[in-house]
């Protein structure tokens, strides 16, 4: 993903998206299911237009996408969007993996260097 500058884009607008609080609030809500924009609109202590702009927001990154209520064919329902919020999984187990790495050398080092003072105290200076 490093190399692909498209996919670094999509990445820094998925994060971007995500960095507001009241836009993860509604990404855990529609992790639950689909709903209407006045179901989300009744989840917060904001405005409609507040709410809108949030939404658009969502929309505008790739994480949820609006679709036609199926009961009425009017309203608006919002959904998650699973492909984007793949990409950042990928991208969180890349950084997870670089870190796991760096700390298990960290161990490795650190245990190495407790065994070479633990064997100078013991008077063994093969170490």
């Amino acid at each position: 993903m490093r190399s692909n500058s498209a996919a670094q884009k999509r990445l820094d607008t998925t994060l971007s998206a995500l960095a507001d609080p009241t836009r993860r609030r509604v990404v855990d809500l529609l992790r639950v299911r689909p709903r209407r924009a006045g179901e989300l609109v009744a989840a917060f202590d904001v405005s409609a237009p507040a709410i809108s702009r949030h939404l658009r927001l969502l929309r505008s990154g790739g994480l949820i996408e609006e679709l036609r209520d199926p009961e009425d064919g009017r309203g608006r329902v919002y959904q998650l969007r699973p492909d984007r919020f793949e990409e950042l999984a990928g991208w969180l187990r890349e950084v997870e993996a670089f870190w796991t790495d760096q700390l298990d050398s960290f161990r490795d080092h650190v245990e190495t260097k407790t065994r070479a003072r633990s064997d100078r105290s013991k008077g063994n200076p093969s170490r």
